[in-house]
């Protein structure tokens, strides 16, 4: 990945905000829940935003992780530690695939490139191969179903939505039946 200079303008607001929004209780909570989780044989990252984005940034932690959540079979079986970029990205690709098959939907996962960049990562599920306190997980979405009598669904029927646009005002006044050539005609002498 290339180096980025320093933003500015519309950029570096946006960066702003985001770097508003990173929370060192949230990142300390997650680093005891990894070693926690994996054991201390995951090491510990530096602090602040940075140091914990580097500590993930190889894949081997995340692959750790996604390991010591499945019961039985391994989902990563080779782990290792390499400077290559592409590498590291292979890495982490393994994990977010071991993820999805362990249960967490693709919307709920980053992109490798996110991790690159520093952005959100991914939620849990309830196993029983899960250590740590659930409550600092996003809730998942829950279903809102509602029941609509007979008289209200045909009572939707004669609405015409906004999204199907009006034809006030419209008609098709001067217009010419469809693939005709126009009539040009001079009517001066």
């Amino acid at each position: 990945m290339a180096n980025k200079g320093p933003s500015y303008g519309l950029s570096r607001e946006v960066q702003s905000k985001i770097d508003k929004k990173y929370d060192q209780d949230l990142e300390e909570r997650l680093t005891e829940w990894i070693i926690a989780q994996c054991g201390a044989g995951v090491g510990q990252p530096e602090a602040g935003k940075t140091g914990w984005q580097n500590w993930l940034k190889d894949g081997c932690v995340l692959c750790e992780l996604i390991n010591s959540l499945s019961s039985g079979n391994k989902p990563i079986r080779k782990i290792q530690s390499s400077g290559m970029a592409f590498k590291q990205m292979e890495q982490i690709s393994q994990f977010l695939n071991a993820a999805e098959k362990y249960g967490i939907t693709k919307t709920d996962m980053f992109q490798t490139v996110d991790l690159w960049e520093g952005k959100n990562l991914a939620v849990t599920r309830d196993d029983g191969t899960y250590r740590g306190d659930p409550n600092w997980f996003h809730k998942k979405s829950m279903e809102n179903r509602r029941d609509f009598s007979e008289d209200q669904l045909n009572e939707g029927k004669s609405v015409i939505g906004l999204q199907m646009g009006t034809n006030k005002g419209a008609s098709q006044a001067g217009m010419t039946g469809y693939g005709r050539p126009r009539q040009i005609l001079n009517n001066n002498p």
